[in-house]
C-alpha cells in the first residue's frame, strides 16, 4: 500500500456526507477516490458536490477497484453483509454504517469474513452515545463509584414517528432495517460500554401506527415496532443485577434519552441531549453533581480518524469492533424474539 489511503464510498448519504466526508478528508494522506450511491443520478451530484475523481454503475464495480484500499458502506443496513463480506473478499479495508446488520446471522456473516481476513481492518460505525464521557466513566465504574451495580433503566422515547402522515420511514421497513426497534441498539451498545450485557431478556413491543404513507402515497405497512420494553438481568460479581429499558418513538413530549446506571453505593446518570452530561451521586450525599470533565480528557467523534490509524498499524479500533457488533445485535434479535414469542430469551443461546 501506498502512503495514501484511498478510500470508495457506497453510499453517500446523509452521515456519510455529515461526518464521514470531513472526517476523512481532515486526514492528511487519505483520497476519497471514488464513490457510488442509489442511481447514477445521486452518484454524479455526490461526485461533483465532493470532487470525488472516481464514479462506478455499481456497488460491485467500486469494491472489485484494485485502485482502492478501503471501502465506507454508508448504505441502509440491508447492504451492509452483502457489501463488507465483498469488500472484505476483494482485499479491502471495511468502515461500515451502524447498525451491523439487519440480524444476527448476517452479522455473523460479517464477523467470520473479517476474521478469514484479519490482516484487514474491519470497523462499525459507533454510537455517538457516551463518547464524550467514556473514560471519565470507565474510571469512575473501576474505581467503584457505582459499588454493587442494582439497576440499570435506559431511555430512548421521543415522538419522531408519532405522526401517522409521515412516510414510512425505513427504521420501519424490516426488510431494510431488520430486527432492531429505533434505537434500542445504539444505546445498548453504549451501555456495554460501561457494564456486561445482560444474559436474559424479556420484551414487549407494538405498532402504535400499523400504516404509513408508502412511496406513492399509497398506505403500506409498519414491519418494526415504534415502542418497545425490555426487561433484563444483568450478571455482576456477587449476583445479578436488573435493568429495563423504554424505546419509542411515539411518545408524545417523550423524556428523551439517558443512561441511568443504579448501584450500592452511588448512581451514574448520562443524559443524552444536544449537549451530553453526566450527573452523579454517592450515598448520603444531598443530591446529584454535575460529573466536570476538563476538555481536554473528553472524548470525541473521531471515528475516521480511528479507522485510519487501524489501517496505518497506529491505534487498534475501539469504537466499534465486529465483534461488539455481534454482541449487541445477539442483545436485538433477543428483545425482538422475546417479544413474538411472549417469553424470556437468553442472547448467549442464540
Amino acid at each position: 500500500m501506498s502512503d495514501t489511503i484511498r478510500v470508495g464510498i457506497v453510499g453517500a448519504g446523509a452521515n456519510t456526507r455529515l461526518r464521514h466526508i470531513p472526517g476523512f478528508r481532515a486526514i492528511r494522506g487519505v483520497e476519497l477516490a471514488g464513490v457510488v450511491n442509489s442511481s447514477p443520478e445521486s452518484t454524479a451530484r455526490a461526485a461533483a458536490e465532493y470532487s470525488i475523481p472516481k464514479t462506478y454503475s455499481d456497488w460491485q464495480a467500486l469494491v472489485a477497484d484494485p485502485n482502492l484500499d478501503a471501502v465506507m458502506i454508508g448504505t441502509w443496513p440491508n447492504l451492509h453483509c452483502e457489501v463488507t463480506c465483498a469488500a472484505l473478499e476483494a482485499g479491502k479495508h471495511v468502515l461500515t454504517e451502524a447498525r451491523m446488520a439487519r440480524s444476527l446471522a448476517e452479522a455473523r456473516q460479517m464477523l467470520a469474513a473479517a476474521q478469514s481476513q484479519p490482516h484487514l481492518v474491519t470497523q462499525i460505525v459507533p454510537s455517538p452515545f457516551g463518547l464524550e464521557h467514556h473514560d471519565a466513566l470507565v474510571r469512575l465504574i473501576d474505581e467503584g463509584f457505582l459499588g454493587e451495580l442494582r439497576e440499570l433503566v435506559a431511555i430512548t422515547a421521543d415522538d419522531s414517528f408519532h405522526d401517522e402522515s409521515k412516510s414510512l420511514h425505513w427504521r420501519q421497513d424490516r426488510d431494510i432495517s431488520g430486527v432492531n426497534t429505533l434505537t434500542l441498539g445504539i444505546i445498548h451498545e453504549a451501555i456495554t460500554r460501561w457494564i456486561p450485557s445482560p444474559d436474559q431478556v424479556f420484551a414487549q413491543a407494538a405498532i402504535a401506527s400499523p400504516t404509513r404513507p408508502g412511496p406513492d402515497a399509497l398506505p403500506v405497512q409498519a414491519t418494526v415496532p415504534d415502542s418497545v420494553q425490555v426487561l433484563t438481568t444483568i450478571p455482576t460479581e456477587s449476583g445479578q443485577a436488573r435493568g429495563l429499558y423504554h424505546v419509542s418513538g411515539v411518545a408524545l413530549h417523550g423524556p428523551g434519552r439517558a443512561i441511568n446506571l443504579y448501584g450500592s453505593e452511588g448512581t451514574i446518570k448520562v443524559q443524552l441531549a444536544a449537549i451530553e452530561e453526566v450527573w452523579i451521586g454517592k450515598a448520603g450525599e444531598p443530591s446529584l453533581r454535575r460529573l466536570d470533565v476538563p476538555p481536554e480528557e473528553k472524548g470525541s467523534w473521531r471515528v475516521e480518524a480511528e479507522f485510519i490509524g487501524a489501517i496505518r498499524g497506529k491505534e487498534p479500533v475501539r469504537f466499534t469492533t465486529f465483534e461488539a457488533g455481534v454482541d449487541y445485535m445477539a442483545f436485538t434479535e433477543a428483545v425482538a424474539r422475546s417479544a413474538e414469542d411472549n417469553k424470556p430469551i437468553r442472547p448467549g443461546e442464540l
